[in-house]
């Protein structure tokens, strides 16, 4: 079942906007590369909140996270400030413990940078885990 549901959600792009501010620039004004993670973190935060999914819940219910196993980001084009960028959001299905999302970057239909990320569910001593079943009922329920 939550093998389908994963699938279901595959098709379904999930999409966040975020303004660029002066923090997020170098002296150019040019986003510096390391805030394209920021936005694409806040983004999988937002898909799974719009799921009804708390990762504080997560942690002290199921004692379970998600962390970042491995990242592949290509740059294509600079975001600037005050440039309005949209970040959307594709979940993969779970494999065991591990799935891969793919996120791109947009800023007015210009794709910025995209982003494949794979996430792992550990436990509380950062130990690989199955879907836990708080997990499986946000999802199915």
């Amino acid at each position: 079942m939550i093998i389908l549901m994963w699938r279901i959600l595959m098709s379904r792009v999930f999409r966040s906007n975020y303004r660029v501010y002066y923090e997020d620039t170098d002296a150019g004004g040019v986003v510096y590369n390391a805030n394209y993670l920021k936005f694409a973190e806040r983004a999988r935060t937002e898909v799974l909140r719009s799921l009804n999914i708390s990762q504080d819940e997560l942690m002290r219910k199921e004692g379970t996270m998600f962390v970042v196993r491995r990242i592949e980001i290509d740059f294509k084009k600079p975001a600037k400030l005050d440039d309005l960028i949209s970040v959307e959001t594709i979940m993969g299905e779970f494999k065991g413990a591990s799935t891969v999302w793919q996120q791109n970057l947009f800023f007015e239909k210009i794709n910025l940078c995209s982003i494949k990320v794979q996430l792992v569910i550990v436990n509380r001593n950062l130990k690989p885990i199955r879907v836990p079943e708080l997990l499986k009922s946000s999802l199915c329920g």
